[in-house]
């Protein structure tokens, strides 16, 4: 196993390394740069923007551009922001938390509510309640989130008012008890939380009614009933544990997006996310705070492949990495 993972961590490197390559490129195929925008506001002189693009290397081939930055990525420094002023790394890391409370909130829910739900689909097969969850599903996989976004703030903050409109602290939050704080946390993450959720939950739960209505009929699901062992350990013991392996690679993927951003939602809601700051980075030509955004969610992925199959192998004995 750790030959294995020695392997995958250096070849992880490469594809990070094509990745930042890849990204820069494409970055760059785009006509400008954030300087030139300067150009079209005469409070800025002329010297100024000239000094600032030589200070950054943005005058040298693209190569050398890129080279330097390469050079002090690898030291662990993300550049600076043209828009914010700022570090990169002092601004992904304000936003980080953010990101973070609503995709783990997001993701625990998610698989709390779908791992039971489709278990209970697959046993119930055919019955009135599995097709109320079909359908339900169903109906959730196809509705938009922007569009389900804008109907939750429309119900609960427009006409019902029990939500606030967005953010996610109150003007008074830090006069709030700290169950005042828990509350008013709660209500600001309760419209962009259910509309990941209701998305992501109706996909996984169809899939793992999929994957264990696959295993129950197996042969050693059939033997193990004909042995006389009770229904819920034949279901829970044996068929959920082979049922649930392809839900980890899913898992996998879900890892690198608590990093990614939900950009349309947090636009939509507010939120003050890394997805907004780096939609932001994007329309205004900020590179070097768009080349940090994009290579965290590389290593990100990258981390999270590597998970899913160490923990593969942790569940499934039958999996071996020499």
């Amino acid at each position: 196993m750790i030959s294995y993972i020695t392997r995958r961590i250096l070849i992880a490197l490469l594809m990070l390394l094509a990745a930042s390559i890849l990204g820069y490129g494409f970055m760059k195929l785009a006509p400008g740069d954030y300087f030139d925008r300067l150009k079209q506001d005469s409070r800025v002189s002329q010297e100024y923007i000239e000094k600032e693009r030589v200070k950054y290397r943005l005058d040298s081939p693209v190569y050398v551009q890129y080279l330097a930055w390469l050079s002090r990525f690898v030291r662990g420094d993300f550049g600076y922001s043209f828009e914010y002023k700022r570090p990169v790394a002092q601004l992904i890391g304000d936003r980080l938390i953010n990101t973070l409370i609503l995709n783990i909130a997001a993701i625990t829910l998610t698989w709390l509510v779908a791992i039971p739900l489709g278990i209970y689909a697959a046993v119930h097969q055919y019955r009135p309640s599995d097709k109320v969850l079909s359908s339900i599903s169903f109906m959730g996989m196809s509705l938009p989130h922007f569009f389900l976004a804008l109907l939750l703030l429309y119900l609960f903050s427009g006409e019902l008012q029990w939500l606030p409109a967005g953010g996610l602290k109150s003007v008074d939050y830090d006069q709030l008890t700290v169950s005042g704080k828990l509350a008013d946390l709660a209500a600001h993450l309760a419209i962009p939380v259910a509309v990941l959720v209701v998305g992501a939950l109706a996909g996984l739960q169809r899939i793992m009614r999929g994957n264990m209505l696959d295993v129950l009929r197996q042969q050693y699901v059939t033997t193990a009933r004909a042995k006389g062992l009770s229904e819920h350990r034949v279901i829970y013991k044996h068929a959920l544990r082979n049922a649930v392996n392809p839900l980890i690679t899913i898992f996998g993927y879900q890892f690198a997006s608590l990093f990614s951003g939900a950009a349309l939602l947090e636009i939509i809601t507010s939120y003050p996310g890394l997805g907004f700051l780096l939609f932001n980075a994007v329309r205004s030509k900020d590179e070097f705070l768009v080349m940090g955004g994009f290579m965290m969610g590389a290593l990100m992925l990258l981390i999270g492949n590597l998970l899913a199959d160490v923990l593969l192998a942790v569940v499934d004995p039958r999996i071996s990495y020499s």
